[in-house]
């Protein structure tokens, strides 16, 4: 009886949804044309405050930078937190469209670059506003806390934590459930998840190798540093075919390496940057492990005249849905959308600073993704074979279809969050 309540109460929410998907979508393409690197979204925030103020909720700007949070009070009950990321990439749009960006900006280390929403956070933010603004209009169809928060600085792990700092836990209330989602590649329209690990822990290293440089003539005279990073890059892809057994996951990825500024000069040092993904704390710690143990012995058998340098550069935490609010939102999920648009699936090796919330709150949270490819192109694919070479997230050629994206991932927000605000029969 109380599930029956929840789809009525989700249906009179979304009665105003096709109204309204003209304006999300004027939003989206807005917002898609203005991307704002991390920490830099004041842009995107105002849009965001100023849709919240609109539709009645107590506005919080400032928050972690330039984070956002939304409170709509609509009587007793849970309080429900569902979560946007804002930033985009310093990555340069090829996809053509009408509205892609030609924003460049400059980054944290003052370098002019090219910016564009390649990883769908665009389309997080006019979910969110459409959610939020559907259940302000509806409020007699569902009772208790709405918070909403708009999250700067996702890629680059910081904004998450940058909000707990700024006292999130101390001037907001404290949710029962935390929820969010992402935009990936599957067919538009459905929606998948799982309990349990759901996407992946990430760390990013730079090691920095010291040689001795000489002339190119000359190598008896130097140290190599490029032998060296050389090395340790092949050596490095052992870790994960050697040292992690088969029924567990990981990925090592060498993203930069970067050496010398003439090709007869040995130069005197050499930087890798790499990335890890795991999905248990086990492996993670056996992975950097070996990653060091890797970078120092090869140091050594190369005669380096210093041990290498090796720096943290960001890291995500593992993201874990809890097993009773995933299965609350997978029976809400099956019973709006039909069985056959929901599905299960397994961790993503992407990375979110999503769990910070919930962890911090020690609350529940839920993560799940909406699908964004056109479904005629993704069944051609799937049938063809070609699924890895259907754009993906952080593409520059990453573009998720509006329609029926756009009402999907507002539809899923508004069922979710009513999987805890929906009054009861009862009430």
């Amino acid at each position: 009886m109380a599930q029956q309540a929840t789809d009525s109460g989700a249906a009179a929410v979304l009665a105003n949804l096709n109204a309204l998907l003209p304006d999300l979508e004027s939003l989206y393409k807005d917002v898609h044309a203005h991307p704002e690197l991390s920490m830099q979204e004041t842009r995107t925030a105002g849009i965001a405050a100023e849709r919240l103020r609109a539709a009645g909720y107590e506005v919080t700007t400032g928050v972690g930078g330039t984070g956002v949070v939304g409170l709509l009070r609509n009587g007793s009950g849970a309080t429900v937190m569902l979560r946007a990321d804002m930033d985009a990439l310093p990555i340069a749009e090829s996809t053509g469209l009408d509205y892609a960006s030609q924003v460049t900006s400059q980054d944290a280390e003052g370098n002019t670059v090219p910016v564009g929403h390649m990883c769908g956070h665009d389309i997080h933010v006019a979910w969110l506003i459409g959610a939020a603004s559907l259940l302000a209009q509806a409020r007699n169809a569902w009772q208790g806390t709405l918070m909403v928060v708009f999250q700067p600085g996702e890629e680059t792990a910081e904004g998450a934590q940058a909000m707990l700092d700024d006292g999130l836990l101390e001037r907001f209330p404290a949710p029962d459930v935390v929820l969010g989602q992402h935009v990936m590649v599957g067919p538009a329209g459905s929606v998948a998840g799982s309990a349990g690990p759901i996407t992946s822990a990430a760390d990013s290293l730079q090691i920095r190798l010291f040689g001795r440089g000489a002339h190119g003539s000359m190598p008896q005279a130097s140290v190599d540093p490029i032998v060296m990073a050389a090395s340790v890059v092949l050596r490095l892809q052992t870790i994960v075919s050697r040292e992690v057994a088969a029924t567990d996951a990981a990925v090592v990825t060498v993203g930069v390496l970067q050496a010398g500024t003439k090709e007869n000069v040995i130069p005197d040092e050499a930087i890798i940057k790499l990335n890890v993904r795991t999905f248990d704390p086990g492996v993670r710690e056996h992975v950097l492990a070996a990653i060091e143990r890797i970078v120092n012995a090869e140091a050594e058998a190369s005669g380096a005249p210093r041990k290498p340098e090796i720096t943290p550069l960001d890291r995500y935490p593992l993201n874990v849905n809890d097993e009773t609010a995933s299965n609350r939102i997978a029976e809400a999920f099956r019973c709006h959308f039909s069985t056959e648009r929901v599905s299960h699936t397994g961790p993503a090796p992407a990375s979110e600073d999503f769990g910070c919330f919930g962890t911090a709150w020690q609350a529940p949270s839920v993560y799940w993704f909406v699908g964004g490819t056109d479904p005629q192109t993704w069944a051609s694919a799937k049938a063809e074979g070609r699924l890895n070479q259907l754009p993906v997230n952080h593409s520059p050629a990453f573009a998720p279809v509006l329609h029926p994206t756009l009402a999907t991932g507002t539809e899923a927000m508004v069922v979710g969050a009513l999987a805890w605000l929906g009054r009861h029969d009862h009430d």
